[in-house]
């Protein structure tokens, strides 16, 4: 059957089950957009092609598979890359597909012409040019292997408009091989032993979690060993939802803003288990004083991350779920016993940690908001935040009891991700309430996409803890600057409300703590998108908090007489 290299995108797409693609049209992915006409495929027609990569992201953290975007040569392609290097740096698959000027004409500077290979060659994890319609479904093919397989990550496609018009022979390839990929896991257990020698004898041992334990559906095998161990789990940003918060063994959060007492667990721990995190700079904080009585067993995929920032005494490489599920066999329950003076003294941290709930001014506290939604049950929302306080706010006080429950941009720290990633989302799991957790300087980032919402009834409910201000930037200009507010404090506020029904949404704002309740059970009560723009005090801060180049032992905590 012949067809034309955009059929064969399209057609590609279907063959991999795709049912959803964000992006926008131009001149040189017209053919392509011709094709999708015809299609069942789902096109969510963003207002700007950084959402769209955002929202093929969210796609993917809530769905576990691949979240696709599309968009044109030059600028469309361009404005892809800060969503390219978001699900980059979470290890999220997405494939990117572009548009190029016609092959004869690259290299000569024509109109709406960028080297998008050459671009994003240090944020995606595979990049191709389809030269001849004979190569697409090969191309779109290998694309979706590499994103998933493996340590995921973006892939990027580029389709040159004379090859979406060429026509050829199509027939859709069953499996592709790679000169120097091998996308079966590599595992390694021959310290096995010895992980299970320490984890024995260990009689203060913490369990760190990361975004690989969710990315391998290894939440069960986890929650099966910490339990049968009895070994408190604490959690990297990434790794939250990943152990149960509802758990009694679960610390929360660890590292620069976590709770106090994962702090002090890590500090303490005569043995830490690591399961797929990185030990990124915000979890460990100054790395020479980060767990310094502890022997490390790291459990990963990705044999680079071994060793990369924190020696380890004992590694593990392969599958998370696999590896948890074989320690877990061989490793004697009965030592759980030697943990009870541990877990007895973290309990007495967990009670001593002052982070009272304290609303003395008559002013909606971030904890407020996020309390009443925790209200609501955890059995059917997905969260979605932006980034900034309201971000740490949201995994310190949140109870995420599922993975791929709480998405957010840990390893880029990408302001405008939350609201187009709860899009995404949302097109995913249509059977959940999605709900994004954002500020007011994060939110205008990406605050069109409220027509994107409106246009398709995307039902995003945006809760907005507006402090009228860029927060945590301000948070440290107040801690560490001499209080000098360079560029953080707007001379004036939005109005978020006429914003949102401008766009088409509906909106209402909050500004006292006896409504919010009222007010969360409204929006998830009304149909569609709702935006709730509930006014916070600009001095709020997050606490704990390490500062900058400090070690986690080093943490400041809040008074009591405040959150």
């Amino acid at each position: 059957m012949k067809l034309s290299g955009a059929e064969m995108v399209v057609k590609s797409l279907e063959a991999e089950g795709v049912d959803t693609t964000f992006g926008i049209p131009g001149g040189t992915v017209i053919p392509l957009f011709d094709s999708f006409y015809d299609s069942s495929i789902r096109q969510i027609l963003t207002r700007h092609e950084q959402a769209a990569a955002h929202a093929a992201d969210g796609y993917s953290r809530a769905s576990g598979r691949v979240g696709v975007c599309v968009a044109t040569s030059g600028p469309g392609a361009t404005n892809l890359v800060t969503g390219i290097a978001t699900a980059s740096r979470d290890s999220i698959p997405i494939v990117a597909v572009t548009g190029q000027v016609s092959t004869q004409v690259i290299g000569t500077d024509y109109f709406q012409e960028a080297d998008i290979l050459g671009i994003t060659l240090p944020i995606v994890k595979h990049s191709m040019q389809v030269r001849r319609a004979s190569g697409v479904a090969e191309a779109i093919k290998s694309a979706f292997i590499i994103a998933q397989t493996g340590r995921p990550g973006p892939v990027l496609v580029d389709v040159p408009l004379d090859v979406q018009r060429e026509k050829d022979e199509w027939s859709y390839p069953q499996n592709v091989t790679f000169r120097g990929y091998n996308p079966d896991p590599v595992e390694d257990l021959t310290d096995l032993d010895k992980a299970v020698c320490l984890l024995r004898e260990a009689a203060r041992p913490v369990i760190v979690t990361g975004g690989g334990v969710i990315a391998a559906e290894a939440s069960a095998e986890l929650l099966t060993l910490a339990e049968k161990l009895q070994i408190p789990v604490i959690t990297s940003l990434m790794g939250k939802g990943s152990f149960p918060d509802s758990n009694p063994l679960c610390l929360g959060l660890v590292g620069m803003h976590g709770h106090a007492a994962a702090n002090h667990a890590v500090i303490e721990a005569d043995v830490i288990l690591a399961v797929g995190t990185r030990f990124s700079d915000r979890s460990t904080g100054k790395v020479d004083t980060y767990a310094p009585r502890a022997r490390v067993i790291h459990i990963d995929r990705d044999p680079a991350e071994i060793d990369k920032t924190i020696g380890t005494t004992v590694w593990l490489l392969g599958d998370a779920a696999r590896v948890l599920k074989v320690l877990g066999d061989v490793v004697d329950a009965k030592s759980a016993a030697l943990r009870k003076p541990w877990l007895e003294r973290i309990a007495k941290w967990r009670e001593d940690e002052p982070t009272p709930r304290i609303a003395e001014d008559g002013m909606i506290k971030p904890w407020q908001v996020l309390d009443a939604l925790n209200d609501v049950s955890r059995e059917n929302v997905q969260i979605t935040t932006e980034v900034g306080q309201h971000q740490m706010w949201a995994a310190l006080y949140l109870n995420v009891d599922r993975p791929r429950r709480f998405m957010t941009s840990g390893g880029l720290g990408t302001m405008g991700f939350g609201f187009p990633a709860a899009m995404g989302a949302a097109m995913a799991r249509p059977d959940l309430q999605t709900v994004c957790i954002a500020g007011d300087g994060s939110f205008l980032m990406n605050a069109q996409e409220l027509d994107t919402c409106a246009r398709f009834n995307i039902p995003v409910k945006v809760f907005i803890l507006n402090n009228s201000c860029l927060g945590m930037v301000r948070q440290w200009q107040e801690l560490f600057y001499d209080q000098r507010y360079s560029n953080t404090l707007y001379p004036r506020d939005p109005d978020f409300v006429k914003l949102s029904e401008s766009l088409g949404v509906n909106a209402f704002r909050v500004e006292k703590p006896e409504a919010v309740r009222g007010a969360i059970d409204r929006a998830l009560e009304t149909p569609g998108p709702v935006v709730v723009d509930f006014k916070i005090p600009q001095c709020e801060k997050v606490f704990p908090m390490v500062p900058p180049g400090a070690g986690i032992e080093e943490m400041i905590l809040p008074k009591r007489s405040s959150l």
